[in-house]
């Protein structure tokens, strides 16, 4: 048996091997049934070993098994198989409940490591691009702890499965193995020709090492996809720790073993790849909510940031209120969740309300016409002007009358025109000013008609921002379409509460918030986290049609009322202050010239109004209907 031209061992030839759903190739016609073996196609089951004439003369025994395996050089009794065996079990067990991604990479390489007394050992991964990615790499020997929850990155390239011509990568032995989708043997890394070990013969200089036996297996998924491989290095004689090579038993081992890590991985990562999935579905509906108006912005984006932010520091602080609570992996992937989903009922909200950015605004503005009534009675104004000349009125006389009218008629436009802008407050007697000039009558081509008519009238009397009661109805109704929709979704046990905690951030302490009445205090932490967030973006934002950003001092001013007026949890804020987060995010997210002192004693100081709570059956019954208004 001769070693190919291309310096490949026969059991690793190029034209045996091809991308995985390419058709098998035939198998060439030859005597030996290692070659035979050797040339099954990709998805072929042997156990057959790729090991070179030159290491395989070198290493068998007359006793060495035809598939070319060695047998250990130290029988174990069956007391050792046996506890091997209870081991194995014990592992499957392990990787099956393992929910840690890296801790479930590490389980697998340490246990093998375990199993067959090596020194060191690596985990490769496959990527979407066909290489294997370094995830965890070993060495007890040298003290070597690289990736997986450790932190420390491997800074070594990733080993490509194919070549730039598309053949595969046959010099490496962990692309050999993947590539060939079964284990490879090597006694002794420096005797072994067919594969590429420069970089390990350079690496043991620089470390005073002696790479010498190498198992690697490849880790197959049930649909036969190569995922990963598992390396091991440097078997030792478990009495005398001498360096042997891997014995046919610790080979089946650890290829039992790599059975079951590659279902368990596979598992895992199919499950990340669902939640990366519903994640970006969730995101995109976000993103087309913020994109539906150019008023709410990045309105879905950030506060999932800021809510994010605020628990985080709940989770951190170890005195007060909050010393003891703290979120697991699942339970911070259901907020993360439920904030992104906190406003996908405003998908269902008409956008000429969304995006009514002045009172009397529909499809147009209708303050224009609103003008050209006034210049109406400007026109008639001047035409009265000039008939009480004509019939005899001093001139002087007329037009010093009709320059008051026109005065008061522009003075009265420009009232109307600020009050159409919307603001925090409109007065009572503003209010009634604009009742006032809307009785005034105005002469059209239809006749008389009121100078305002009673929409105008009623939307140009808006107290706070643009919208009328109706409308505010409607706005606040997309929290009624985000209970029904999330509330119709079958979330798994780990995402129940993702309707509680993205539904609530319009609730209030004091139960007044809608659209249920709920007692927020009722609600649990992160629920009531969401309305913190929901509330300083809103205020802080600077893409909203009515109003302008606030600064960082007026907002937390407002925000500390809201907190007297027990509609903020008052614990809540009260972290929010003492944490700092409220400037995080401002640096984070805010212009700079919105950045200003902020007088955090004074917020402090404050102590919420007394309210008195209903009983808890009263409580409950609310969270199982919307208030009359939200019910039609």
């Amino acid at each position: 048996m001769k070693t190919p031209p291309d310096g490949n061992p026969p059991a690793a030839r190029p034209d045996a091997v091809q991308r995985e759903g390419s058709p098998s190739p035939p198998s060439p016609a030859g005597p030996s049934s290692t070659v035979r073996d050797a040339t099954r196609a990709p998805d072929s089951t042997t156990s057959a070993e790729p090991i070179s004439p030159a290491t395989e003369s070198a290493t068998r025994t007359p006793s060495t098994p035809p598939d070319g395996e060695r047998p250990s050089l130290y029988p174990e009794p069956a007391e050792t198989r046996l506890e091997r065996l209870e081991l194995l079990h014990r592992i499957g067990l392990a990787l099956s409940s393992e929910r840690h991604r890296d801790r479930l990479l590490e389980t697998i390489l340490e246990e093998a490591q375990k199993l067959c007394h090596a020194d060191g050992g690596t985990l490769y991964l496959r990527t979407d691009d066909d290489r294997l990615a370094f995830e965890i790499l070993r060495n007890d020997s040298l003290g070597v702890c690289l990736g997986g929850t450790t932190g420390d990155p491997i800074d070594l390239p990733p080993i490509p499965l194919f070549d730039e011509t598309g053949a595969p990568n046959l010099a490496n032995v962990a692309s050999a193995a993947a590539n060939l989708k079964r284990s490879v043997h090597i006694p002794d890394a420096y005797d072994a020709e067919g594969f590429d070990f420069s970089g390990t013969k350079t690496f043991d200089q620089r470390n005073g090492y002696r790479s010498k036996s190498f198992l690697t297996i490849p880790l197959i998924n049930g649909e036969r996809r190569v995922i990963g491989v598992l390396q091991l290095l440097n078997a030792q004689d478990p009495v005398t720790g001498e360096v042997i090579p891997f014995c046919g038993e610790h080979k089946r081992t650890v290829e039992a073993l790599a059975a079951q890590a590659g279902l368990a991985l596979d598992n895992k990562l199919l499950l990340e790849q669902q939640k990366v999935l519903l994640e970006s579905f969730i995101k995109l509906i976000a993103a087309a909510i913020d994109s539906k108006s150019p008023y709410t912005g990045a309105h879905c984006e950030r506060v999932p940031a800021l809510a994010e932010m605020l628990v985080g520091s709940l989770c951190e602080t170890t005195t007060g209120p909050f010393a003891d609570f703290r979120l697991d992996d699942e339970e911070w992937y259901e907020l993360r969740i439920a904030a992104w989903l906190h406003d996908c009922g405003k998908v269902t909200t008409p956008v000429h309300v969304m995006d009514k950015a002045t009172k009397l605004e529909t499809i147009t503005d209708r303050i224009d016409q609103v003008r050209s009534r006034f210049a109406v009675l400007e026109r008639d104004a001047k035409i009265a002007c000039l008939e009480a000349i004509a019939a005899g009125t001093p001139r002087a006389e007329a037009e010093a009358a009709y320059e008051e009218e026109v005065r008061r008629l522009r003075d009265d436009l420009a009232f109307l025109e600020q009050a159409n802008v919307g603001g925090e407050f409109l007065s009572p007697e503003k209010q009634a000013r604009i009742a006032a000039i809307g009785q005034r009558r105005v002469r059209l081509l239809d006749g008389e008609v009121p100078l305002l008519n009673d929409d105008e009238v009623e939307n140009l009397s808006i107290s706070r921002g643009t919208l009328t009661q109706a409308e505010r109805l409607i706005i606040n109704g997309h929290m009624v379409e985000t209970v029904k929709m999330l509330e119709a979704l079958p979330f798994p046990r780990h995402l129940s509460r993702v309707p509680e905690y993205a539904c609530g951030h319009h609730e209030k302490m004091d139960g007044t918030g809608y659209p249920r009445g709920i007692y927020a205090g009722d609600l649990s932490i992160p629920a009531r986290a969401m309305a913190i967030a929901d509330v300083f973006e809103a205020l802080t934002a600077d893409d909203r049609p009515y109003k302008k950003a606030k600064k960082l001092s007026e907002a937390m001013r407002i925000m500390g009322f809201m907190k007297v007026d027990n509609h903020l949890d008052p614990d809540l804020f009260d972290h929010f202050v003492r944490s700092g987060v409220y400037r995080a995010y401002a640096k984070k997210f805010l212009a700079p010239d919105l950045i200003d002192e902020v007088d955090e004693e004074a917020l402090l100081a404050l102590r919420p109004k007394p309210f008195a709570l209903p009983p808890r059956a009263e409580r409950e019954r609310r969270f199982s209907e919307f208030l009359p208004e939200y019910s039609s």
